[in-house]
């Protein structure tokens, strides 16, 4: 592994030790040009090290908002046992721990068992005070988010319409559609989330993210066209998790940002601020990705997670509420694997029952296993959006993991 050192008030990094003031003001500018823009991210045009320098800065991409943390820490005590050797099978290949960190591009992985830390591993310049992109993970904070309100009474019920806390819905596609819709992508609006073909939806709402003004996506969204019921088709769209944001802030009247820091990031004891892209300054939050956190603090939500939403025995989501989020629904008159915003893992290891997962693309994943008391973050810089055909296969990576710390 590479040490990471920090220059202090510095938005750089670098490796070694000897490294004087001249090297730190040539660099600055260098590591400026060589940052990709929000398209070549999108298309996974990026060479390798951009990559990785782009998502160490990614609140560079879009405006943003601070999520506050609060003193103390939270800490995350070291597990008395150590990882064993990890062996697993990805399309019938052998494959152990170092394949998996290579192949899949890891920059880092933390693994909880029982609230404690079996493993943590950085790769690839990145340290423990790296804020990396969430992307689609923000989803399943968003849904936690929702939970929280619900608890609150600041939102009545999942089947409220989306028009009582965003009347601007009215009249559009999404009159008549309700919150548990959306959180199980099933509002019956037409979508294409292709994120490398420009004529795609996602792409659409890039172009609109990109131009920052407030207030432009819900309108956009509220124009769409019906494919369907609500509740009859499943259809996996961003566009409509923004949706969710701003339920959130309908509800609550703070920035999506504010309520996070708020409801769980001041009380979970993080050890960093994190950061949530906006639509543009002064314009809502994007509750369906770009989030910034570090690989510590993205376990101690996990760990929340895992211990069914209670913080110092308050509990801040209504009780069952992660078995719901987290399971499988029926759309449609069919069985789909998705829950409001999280993956449950498919079936067919008996080591995942009842576990699920947070999503993002490039390789971002929060695994909650509650039966075996595990979480496992891991944070990837892949090459594209989807490189689920040149990776090997995470769940079978979080089963081998799972059955060595039995």
């Amino acid at each position: 592994m590479r040490q990471k050192f920090q220059m202090a008030n510095a938005p750089w990094t670098v490796r070694g030790i000897t490294c004087g003031i001249i090297l730190i003001v040539c660099y600055a500018p260098a590591l400026a040009q060589q940052l990709a823009g929000p398209r070549q991210v999108f298309d996974g045009k990026m060479l390798p090290a951009v990559e990785v320098a782009t998502f160490e800065h990614s609140d560079t991409l879009f405006a943003a908002n601070t999520v506050l943390r609060k003193v103390p820490v939270r800490p995350l005590p070291a597990a008395p046992a150590k990882l064993k050797e990890i062996h697993f099978t990805s399309d019938g290949h052998e494959y152990d721990l170092f394949d998996y960190l290579a192949y899949n591009r890891v920059v880092g992985l933390l693994i909880l068992k029982d609230g404690k830390i079996v493993m943590e591993d950085y790769e690839l310049s990145v340290g423990p005070n790296s804020r990396w992109p969430s992307f689609s993970i923000a989803k399943s904070i968003s849904s936690t988010l929702v939970g929280a309100a619900v608890q609150q009474g600041l939102i009545g019920s999942l089947d409220d319409p989306l028009t009582r806390y965003v009347p601007q819905l009215q009249g559009g596609a999404y009159d008549g559609v309700s919150i548990r819709n959306v959180l199980q992508m099933a509002s019956g609006v037409k979508w294409d989330e292709t994120y490398t073909d420009p004529k795609s939806d996602r792409r659409k709402l890039l172009e609109i993210q990109l131009a920052q003004k407030p207030g432009a996506i819900v309108p956009f969204m509220s124009a769409l066209l019906k494919a369907g019921a609500p509740g009859s088709i499943w259809n996996y769209s961003t566009g409509e998790s923004f949706l969710i944001g701003a339920v959130i802030e309908g509800a609550t009247h703070k920035p999506l940002a504010t309520y996070l820091s708020e409801t769980l990031w001041t009380r979970l004891g993080m050890e960093q601020d994190a950061t949530w892209w906006l639509e543009a300054p002064g314009g809502m939050g994007l509750a369906g990705s770009g989030i910034g956190a570090t690989l510590r603090d993205y376990a101690r939500f996990g760990l929340f997670v895992q211990q069914d939403g209670v913080i110092d025995g308050q509990r801040m989501v209504p009780e069952g509420w992660f078995r719901e989020a987290g399971a499988a629904h029926i759309i449609g008159g069919k069985p789909q694997d998705y829950g409001y915003f999280w993956w449950p893992v498919p079936a067919g290891d008996a080591i995942h029952q009842g576990a699920f997962q947070a999503e993002g693309i490039f390789g971002q994943y929060i695994y909650i296993n509650p039966n075996e008391k595990l979480v496992i973050v891991v944070l990837s810089a892949r090459p594209k959006p989807d490189s689920s055909t040149h990776i090997l296969k995470d769940e079978s990576f979080f089963a081998a993991v799972a059955r060595s710390l039995r």
